[in-house]
């Protein structure tokens, strides 16, 4: 190559503005105009949508990852610090790693040096050199001293399987990846089952059976007053929350609708019977098959005159051998009412704080199977602010402040004085 510039050959359809700088003398330099580069800065309105997506289910998993390395340093140091702070004083951590983590501990005491220099450090409590752990490294400490945390936990494998599970969405979420549903799904599940195994879920709620507390729940719930759950349909909210999820193990079941599909079509009569014989006390509200709300609901849905009041009278009838089968059949009370539907409600253990609820609104010409659901949580405030070793507490409710929860089992109860028992 010679001590001139290098020239390229002109391509096809060159204009002559172009060719007039490619005859240019050697040594001048062309400068490109930005459309040349073929770069295009702009996102475009499907673009913004697939990111506010990701970052959605990003932040989604950052919190469930947050709780879980909290609630693992905190297990951490009750473990080991009275072990290790007696002999090396603030030096605990670095004695505790071992030589074989010399390497991240000195990464971290410079990160902390860097932090406080910087006045990062906004609580004096994180810091410490144990605050500035990541979490596969808190993981390596609970493995390399299981000794001293196997009187604490039953299981080290279950431990390392659900660490290991959970580093695939914390190292997209640490560097910005995206995140599939299928990961976000697996992600939170792990992180669920590490808070129970470490001891930040409270096992014996009722109600934590039956509809765990969500993460994000606990954080924006307030917003949503007691909504804990909204589903375009029945078929969605069964695949989210089976009927014996709903109803199994409650102590008391108040229901009312047009013909309660939810509880009798998906809750068998034998496990009803069961479940009144365990003590729980059922009351169930039935629309009159006979009344003229029946026969204007069937024009609403264009169904054919008499074919939802002999459906309705089905249930009925079903619930009445349910009934009769009972040692004490005042346990479980069905009534009719004759005003116009509003809303089916099913309220379980509705006298207590870990109550749910689950509500549909009647729409015109929409069948109860395709109308949308929303899932209550009752006293969800008090369930979810009560702090469990300063892991999942928050904001503590106003006490005057009221929830959807309380509404329900108001309307019901309004409509149940009004009824008319089923002999």
């Amino acid at each position: 190559m010679g001590s001139g510039g290098l020239e390229l050959p002109p391509g096809e359809g060159v204009s002559e503005e172009d060719q007039g700088a490619a005859d240019a003398p050697p040594g001048a330099v062309s400068l490109a105009r930005p459309m040349e580069i073929g770069a295009d800065l702009t996102w475009d309105a499907e673009i913004w949508a697939e990111v506010r997506t990701r970052a959605e289910r990003a932040g989604r998993a950052y919190l469930w990852i947050n709780l879980v390395e909290q609630r693992t340093r905190s297990v951490v140091s009750a473990v080991l610090r009275p072990i290790y702070e007696p002999v090396h004083g603030e030096d605990w951590v670095m004695a505790a790693a071992g030589p074989t983590g010399q390497e991240w501990v000195q990464r971290a005491v410079a990160v902390r040096e860097v932090s406080r220099r910087k006045g990062y450090l906004l609580d004096p409590a994180d810091d410490t050199l144990l605050a500035f752990l990541t979490l596969p490294q808190l993981r390596e400490l609970m493995v390399q001293h299981w000794p001293c945390f196997e009187p604490y936990f039953d299981d080290r494998r279950e431990l390392e399987l659900a660490l290991d599970e959970l580093e695939v969405a914390r190292s997209a979420v640490a560097r910005n990846r995206a995140l599939s549903p299928t990961v976000l799904a697996q992600a939170e599940r792990m992180c669920a089952r590490l808070l129970r195994f470490l001891g930040a879920m409270d096992e014996d709620t009722p109600s934590a059976g039956r509809l765990p507390v969500d993460a994000v729940e606990s954080l924006v719930g307030d917003r949503f007053a007691d909504v804990v759950g909204v589903h375009s349909d029945r078929v969605r909210l069964q695949r989210h929350l089976p009927a014996e999820d709903v109803f199994g193990g409650a102590r008391r079941l108040d229901a009312m609708g047009i013909g309660l599909n939810l509880l009798v079509q998906n809750f068998g009569g034998r496990r009803l019977v069961r479940l009144a014989e365990s003590g729980c006390r059922v009351r169930l509200l039935f629309l009159n098959p006979a009344s003229s709300a029946v026969r204007r609901r069937e024009r609403e849905l264009g169904l054919k005159k008499g074919e939802l009041s002999r459906s309705v009278e089905t249930n009925i009838l079903h619930m009445r051998r349910v009934r009769d089968r009972l040692r004490d059949p005042a346990a479980f009370e069905v009534h009719v009412f004759d005003e116009t539907p509003r809303c089916a409600a099913y309220l379980v253990d509705g006298d207590g704080s870990d109550g749910l609820a689950v509500i549909q609104t009647y729409l015109r010409r929409v069948r109860g199977l395709e109308s949308p659901v929303f899932v209550l949580r009752g006293g969800s405030r008090d369930l979810v602010q009560r702090p469990a070793d300063g892991v999942t507490g928050g904001p503590r409710r106003d006490e005057g402040e009221g929830g959807l929860f309380a509404t329900y089992r108001e309307e019901f109860e309004s409509v149940w004085t009004d009824s008319r028992p089923v002999s």
